[in-house]
């Protein structure tokens, strides 16, 4: 049965339905499980007062005197499907000439986490093979809209969500490769694009619990996590998504120079350019991220981080011209 209760008051283990409309909320998909404090909070911070939940689903213990009152009649939605809609309308969004580049630059950026949240819920073939299709449109706005393409590199999201994160690393991780390789032609930029915003898919096969964990995990807990990689490649292996360029960037994003990284311990030369690209803008964007356990490095203090303390896990000269980017924002 569906109830509205208010929502502050919503817990770990309810079974939520939102807004069928989602304009209305910051969610692409209407119904799911909380399984995080970081879901009630940017549920709590989506500006709705009051939001429903289905007592059937949920795994929580319900306090029934928190309810307000059953909502009726109302049909909970399906499992969450490619929105080839939402993909087009990201399209129109790129493709419009009078747009702002403000608002142009804003509205890429929100439409991109929706649909890889979406990506994240389903990862299936159909799932994939869409979002890649909207990462190339994305890499060629970046490529040739300057103007609205600045503006991108200087949205940021401080919310450590894991498609909020995949897309923070794919904008900034196309705008290093920009620099890197455009005055070179024998690089894929939209294969280069996928791997980018992709590179952490392999996250959907890891526990929830260690994924959302609000502390620092166990050795036990990063033996699970150090996984994702090739749970990366296996997923798209299996959408028939898994290009040279994705396989280098999901298998060796967590690599390091110093050969300390994994899953292979690969070191200096081992490691591909791409995955060095990929593997600078991952850690930056971690460091000036807010967890539960550690506020987020301004820009300035995460680059001091990485240079002082870090600079042994990053290709010298990749590192500069990152640093170079981001001193134009």
């Amino acid at each position: 049965m569906l109830y509205t209760i208010d929502i502050n008051k919503i817990t770990i283990g309810m079974y939520v339905v939102l807004p069928q409309n989602w304009l209305d909320h910051s969610f692409l998909y209407t119904s799911f499980l909380i399984k995080s404090e970081s879901e009630i909070k940017k549920l709590q911070k989506s500006g709705l007062k009051e939001i429903q939940f289905d007592s059937s689903r949920s795994q929580a213990a319900l306090d029934i005197q928190s309810i307000t009152h059953p909502a009726q009649g109302i049909d909970i939605p399906e499992e969450w499907k490619p929105d080839t809609n939402m993909s087009q309308e990201l399209r129109n969004i790129i493709n419009n000439p009078s747009m702002p580049p403000p608002q142009k630059a804003l509205a890429v950026y929100q439409n991109s986490q929706k649909i890889i949240e979406g990506v994240f819920a389903n990862p299936s073939a159909e799932a994939i093979t869409d979002f890649k299709d909207v990462v190339s449109d994305i890499a060629d706005l970046i490529l040739s809209d300057e103007e609205t393409s600045a503006n991108m590199l200087r949205i940021t999201s401080h919310d450590f969500y894991t498609y909020t994160h995949s897309v923070n690393v794919g904008i900034l991780s196309i705008f290093l490769a920009k620099r890197l390789y455009s005055r070179n032609s024998d690089h894929n930029i939209h294969e280069l694009g996928a791997g980018f915003f992709l590179h952490d898919l392999g996250k959907i096969k890891v526990d929830p619990q260690i994924i959302n964990k609000p502390a620092r995990l166990t050795e036990h807990e990063m033996q699970r996590m150090r996984t994702h990689p090739y749970q990366s490649f296996k997923t798209l292996d299996a959408a028939g998504q898994l290009s040279e360029e994705c396989r280098v960037i999901c298998m060796q994003h967590h690599e390091r120079e110093d050969g300390t990284g994994y899953p292979k311990r690969l070191a200096g030369n081992e490691i591909h350019d791409y995955a060095r690209i990929c593997s600078i803008a991952d850690v930056y964007d971690a460091l000036t991220s807010e967890r539960s356990y550690k506020k987020a490095l301004t820009p300035f203090q995460a680059l001091q981080v990485m240079k002082d303390e870090m600079l042994g896990f990053f290709h010298k000269e990749i590192f500069e011209n990152f640093v170079h980017l981001l001193q134009t924002k």
